[in-house]
């Protein structure tokens, strides 16, 4: 378990660098934004993990945004860089990609499909994967922003 979880921590690292490296950040924010993603991903994958905290990818997404925003705005004043920089690209990684794969493929099923029962399982496909990706989004969209107006006093204080 601890060799997955260091890799989870990992990967969730190096895609937070890439994706901090579109913005073009000062070269100090690529390692912040690599440990707030590794340290928000991991949170996650523990949380989802039956042995730590066996919750479902939802209520465990919404948890590690907050992490991850937290972490952000705490440590934007040592950097003295807005959390900003340091947040959207650490959360990036926690996109639940593979649930919004599954609610396009079961649209474009439905609209294959004309058997009734063959189109209500699909369309049961593009309701379920769609509600639980827009549930993960809006969690970690919370999580993510409600440490910076929390924590409004640390959070503005990163730029001056």
């Amino acid at each position: 378990m601890i060799e997955k979880f260091l890799y989870d921590a990992f990967f969730a690292a190096i895609a937070a660098i890439g994706f901090s490296a579109i913005s073009n950040p000062p070269k100090t924010a690529y390692i912040y934004c690599a440990l707030i993603a590794a340290a928000g991903h991991s949170a996650r994958f523990l949380l989802m993990t039956p042995e730590v905290g066996a919750l479902n990818i939802i209520p465990a997404t919404a948890v590690a945004s907050l992490i991850v925003g937290c972490l952000a705005v705490i440590l934007s004043p040592v950097a003295k860089i807005p959390a900003e920089t340091f947040l959207f690209p650490s959360l990036l990684p926690m996109i639940p990609g593979i649930y919004a794969y599954k609610t396009f493929g079961g649209l474009a099923m439905c609209l294959f499909h004309d058997s009734e029962t063959d189109f209500l399982h699909y369309f049961y496909l593009f309701s379920n994967n769609g509600f639980v990706c827009l549930s993960i989004i809006i969690g970690m969209v919370v999580g993510g922003t409600l440490p910076v107006f929390l924590l409004k006093r640390i959070a503005y204080r990163a730029t001056r």
